[in-house]
C-alpha cells in the first residue's frame, strides 16, 4: 500500500493533550506560549510532519513544561474537556480514526477522557478497526507517582478500553500490580495486563533492569495479544545517551501512533480487524507494532543524538557568559538554562522523522 497518500485523522489528550487520527486529525494540547520546542507542541509537529491533520485541545494552559520546576497557568476541569468535544460533535467534527491520550490533571479529567472514548468507539462499532485509541496513562516514575491517588483506579477503570498503552516500567508495575525486578517479571506484567485488561497491544516505554557489565542501553519491550490473550513479546535496545531530555515521551507517543498504523496499512487486511490484532501465528518479532517501534527508536535516537550537542553548546555559551561567579541567582538560573537546553530540537532534525533507517531491531523475549 503506499502510505504516501493516507491521510490521518487524530484526536490528543496527552500533556494537555487529546489526539484524533483519520481522514482529519484532532490534538487537544496544551499550549506553550514561551517554549515553541515544549512536550506539547512536539507531538503536534511530529504528526503534522509525517502527514497528519491535527486539531488541539487544551487541557492545560502552562507557560512551560514542569521539568523548570516552576510554571504559571492553569488546568481544564473535566467539565471543560466534555464540553469542548461536545462542541466539536455539534459541529461533526468528531470523525476520527485515531485518538492519542496521555498527562491529565486529576481523576475526573481522565474519566472524562475516558468518556469520549468510549463516544468515538461506540460510532465505528460496525466497522472494525476504524477507531483505535492509543492511551499513554501518566502517573509518575522511578517509583514514585506524580499525580493524585485517584488518579490510578481511574485508569485501571480505563485501560481495558485502550488498543494500545504506553506506561513505563513504574506504570506498568502500577497497573499490573506486579514489581518488576528482572525479565520474567516484566514478562508477568505484560500477561496480566493482557489477561486482566484484554488489552491488544502494550509498549513499555523504558525498561531499567540489573545488566552487569553491559554496554550503557534503554530498552523498550513490547508485546501484541494473541486471540486467547497469550502476549507476544519482544525488546529492542538502544545505545544511551547520558543527558535528561524534554518532551521524549510525548515524542515517542505521536511516532508510535503514525509508525503503527502504517505498519498496520503494509498487512493486508489488517486494517478492518479489531484493534488491528494480527494473527496468532505471526512471530513477536514480526507484529507491525515491533515494526513501528523500529522505526520509531531510529527516529528518536538521531533526533536526541543531534540535541545532545547542541545542548552541550548551549550551556557552555551560558557558562562563558556567567564565568566563575556562584551567585545564588546564577545557581537558580543555571537550572533553568539546563533545562531550556535539554529541549529536543526536532524542526531542524525534522528528516529524521520523515526518513529513519531503522538500525535497532526487534528480538524475541
Amino acid at each position: 500500500m503506499n502510505n504516501d497518500m493516507i491521510v490521518y485523522s487524530i484526536f490528543n489528550m496527552a500533556c494537555g493533550l487529546i489526539y484524533g487520527y483519520g481522514q482529519w486529525q484532532c490534538y487537544f494540547n496544551s499550549i506553550d506560549p514561551v517554549n515553541k520546542t515544549m512536550m506539547r507542541y512536539l507531538a503536534t509537529f511530529v504528526m503534522q510532519s509525517l502527514g497528519c491533520e491535527v486539531a488541539a485541545l487544551n487541557t492545560v494552559q502552562f507557560s512551560n513544561h514542569l521539568g523548570y520546576g516552576q510554571a504559571k497557568g492553569t488546568r481544564a476541569t473535566a467539565t471543560e474537556i466534555s464540553d469542548l468535544y461536545q462542541g466539536l460533535k455539534n459541529s461533526y467534527l468528531d470523525d476520527f480514526n485515531m485518538m492519542l491520550s496521555g498527562y491529565l490533571p486529576g481523576a475526573a479529567s481522565v474519566e472524562a477522557v475516558g468518556t469520549i472514548a468510549r463516544d468515538l468507539k461506540l460510532k465505528t462499532t460496525m466497522k472494525p478497526g476504524s477507531f483505535f485509541w492509543v492511551l499513554d496513562p501518566v502517573m509518575g516514575d522511578n517509583g514514585k507517582l506524580y499525580v493524585a491517588e485517584d488518579v490510578v483506579p481511574a485508569y485501571k477503570a480505563l485501560i481495558k478500553d485502550a488498543d494500545l498503552i504506553l506506561p513505563n516500567q513504574f506504570e506498568v508495575e502500577t497497573l499490573s500490580g506486579v514489581k518488576i525486578q528482572d525479565m520474567d517479571t516484566l514478562k508477568l506484567a505484560i500477561t496480566t495486563l493482557h489477561e486482566v485488561y484484554k488489552i491488544p497491544h502494550i509498549m513499555v516505554t523504558s525498561i531499567s533492569l540489573p545488566s552487569p557489565g553491559a554496554e550503557p542501553h534503554l530498552s523498550v519491550v513490547g508485546s501484541t495479544m494473541t486471540s486467547t490473550a497469550e502476549p507476544r513479546i519482544f525488546s529492542i535496545k538502544i545505545p544511551a545517551i547520558d543527558c535528561f531530555f524534554s518532551g521524549t515521551g510525548d515524542m515517542f507517543a505521536a511516532l508510535m501512533l503514525v509508525r503503527f498504523k502504517e505498519a498496520v496499512c503494509n498487512v493486508e487486511g489488517l486494517l478492518g480487524r479489531d484493534a488491528w490484532i494480527s494473527d496468532d501465528e505471526v512471530e513477536a518479532t514480526e507484529l507491525p507494532l515491533a515494526r513501528a517501534t523500529e522505526k520509531v527508536l531510529a527516529s528518536m535516537h538521531e533526533v536526541l543524538a543531534k540535541t545532545k550537542i547542541a545542548r552541550d553548546e548551549e550551556i557552555e555559551r551560558w557558562k562563558n557568559v556567567v564565568g566563575g561567579r556562584e551567585k545564588d541567582e546564577d545557581v537558580k538560573r543555571e537550572g533553568l538554562v539546563r533545562s531550556k537546553a535539554a529541549e529536543v530540537r526536532l524542526v531542524r532534525n525534522v528528516h529524521f522523522l520523515k526518513n529513519p533507517v531503522a538500525k535497532f531491531k526487534a528480538e524475541s523475549v
